[in-house]
């Protein structure tokens, strides 16, 4: 790869994952969130087995080496894109839960040592704090500004929060996966394999509890297109090339940019202003991901350095 398209990769990521919550806004409307994603893994499945096939892609040796992939598949889409659809759709503020997906660097922070190996730095550690206390500032000065989302609060019951804790959890879990299960597999092959996983369950779960009705409108047409396209193949691939590349802590720490991102969208599509301390909360996010991917990487156990197939 091209050096100036590696160092572009991280921002890059960051703009395409935040655009998940304006794609969100726009299609669930007129679909139920699981057969939002399920036709949505279907179309992807669709484009990218073919490009596999022709291209010559290594699939994994055996059912054991197919298995971790189809679990990375499941709580990294699944789970993850499933919590937040259905939270945001059982009346969850967006904002809310890009709050509480954010939170993911904190938690890969405190189970990646035991289970990687990869202690965090002093540094690190400063700049995870950082980060989440810039996540803060911007979706606090947002509610500030208009008193009445204090109150939104109460528009949603104990699931919706159960649906973004379970999206958090998903895609923590599926990041540390990844890296110690699946991150030297064809990335063509294994996208495919994670996407049919993860298209099975949320079919599954759309058939079992959905109506499964979908109203083709020109806004649901553009949301599905935009998430298939470039969320599911774009992203997701970005996504998978920075585990592969670096420490599973450090690639967690995108994340903490994901809702300033995302308020900033919102910004230059519908006019929402941010002001001086959510400008002030962009700061300090983007120091504390600075100070995470410019420490020194820290030393690996003896334990990480052990290869588990």
């Amino acid at each position: 790869m091209h050096p100036l398209f590696v160092r572009a990769m991280p921002l890059l990521f960051v703009f395409l994952w935040s655009t998940g919550f304006i794609g969100a806004k726009y299609g669930l409307p007129y679909v139920e969130p699981l057969t939002f994603l399920a036709t949505r893994f279907v179309i992807v499945t669709a484009i990218l087995l073919p490009v596999a096939l022709l291209t010559g892609a290594k699939w994994p040796r055996g059912l054991k080496q197919t298995g971790h992939v189809a679990v990375v598949g499941l709580l990294v889409h699944a789970t993850y894109l499933g919590g937040v659809f259905s939270a945001i759709d059982r009346g969850l503020p967006a904002g809310v839960a890009a709050l509480i997906v954010a939170l993911q660097p904190l938690v890969t922070a405190v189970v990646v040592g035991p289970i990687l190996g990869e202690r965090v730095t002093k540094r690190q550690a400063l700049g995870f704090v950082l980060g989440l206390a810039g996540v803060v500032t911007v979706l606090t000065s947002k509610m500030s500004a208009d008193p009445g989302a204090l109150l939104a609060f109460q528009g949603f019951g104990p699931g919706a929060v159960l649906c973004a804790v379970a999206a958090l959890a998903g895609i923590t879990a599926g990041t540390i996966y990844q890296k110690r299960f699946a991150a030297d597999l064809d990335l063509r092959a294994s996208t495919v394999i994670q996407y049919v996983a993860a298209g099975v369950a949320t079919g599954a779960g759309a058939w079992l509890t959905e109506t499964m009705r979908i109203e083709w409108t020109g806004e649901f047409v553009f949301a599905l297109s935009w998430l298939t396209l470039v969320l599911s193949i774009g992203a997701i691939s970005l996504l998978m090339l920075l585990i592969r590349q670096g420490e599973a802590s450090r690639t967690a720490s995108l994340f903490y940019l994901v809702p300033p991102s995302t308020a900033l969208i919102a910004y230059l599509m519908f006019g929402e202003t941010l002001g001086p301390t959510g400008i002030a909360g962009v700061i300090v996010t983007a120091v504390g991901v600075a100070l995470v991917f410019k420490a020194p990487a820290p030393p690996r156990t003896e334990r990480a350095t052990r290869r588990t197939v």
